[in-house]
């Protein structure tokens, strides 16, 4: 089973990446649930939502405290909360930046990873470009296709035109793939440093 925990802050869509992330699971064959957490609900509070994949049905439902990926849509909270909390080294780190681990002060995070599975993307800057709006989360969810291969380009993109209806989920899909570029492109590099 996969566990991604993802930490956003509300009104950035951590919850509505999660569900998006299940159906693209369920697009290839797969068992998925999507479900939140939250502290206090108003805008701008750190919100986390979690998903599983599986081949077989998901029968637990616990919040996740040792993930598998860990994606993190708002880099404020990376000194705010425990965001690496039971993260191991086989795991994914993706953030939403266009800053590195070591600029972050996070240079330990990443050096505690397997090489090639901490990657930093500016997917607030992606969607800005792509749909006008400072909303990551389509963004990172291409990243995260890109750094793990858990799911495809093409099952994020079917997950997204779920979502979003005519030009704002192309928009959501452009934003997707050009951060799927951006990740294949540091992991090519990271490849061959």
């Amino acid at each position: 089973m996969l566990e991604i925990r993802i930490h956003g802050r509300g009104g950035q869509g951590a919850v509505t990446a999660a569900e998006m992330l299940s159906v693209a699971a369920f697009e290839e064959g797969r068992h998925a649930q999507a479900f939140p957490t939250f502290g206090s609900e108003r805008t701008g509070a750190p919100v986390v939502s979690f998903c599983r994949i599986d081949d077989r049905p998901i029968r637990i439902h616990e919040p996740i405290s040792h993930p598998d990926a860990l994606l993190v849509q708002d880099p404020t909270l990376v000194h705010q909360v425990l965001l690496f909390e039971g993260v191991g080294e086989e795991a994914y780190v993706l953030l939403n930046t266009g800053r590195s681990f070591a600029e972050l002060g996070l240079g330990e995070v990443e050096d505690r990873l397997r090489p090639g599975r901490a990657v930093c993307v500016p997917a607030t800057e992606i969607a800005r470009a792509e749909l006008g709006r400072p909303l990551p989360n389509t963004a990172l969810l291409g990243g995260f296709a890109a750094l793990t291969g858990w799911v495809s380009l093409d099952s994020i993109s079917t997950a997204i035109r779920q979502a979003f209806a005519g030009e704002v989920g192309e928009a959501n899909v452009r934003a997707a793939k050009a951060a799927h570029d951006r990740v294949l492109e540091k992991k090519g590099r990271s490849a061959r440093a």
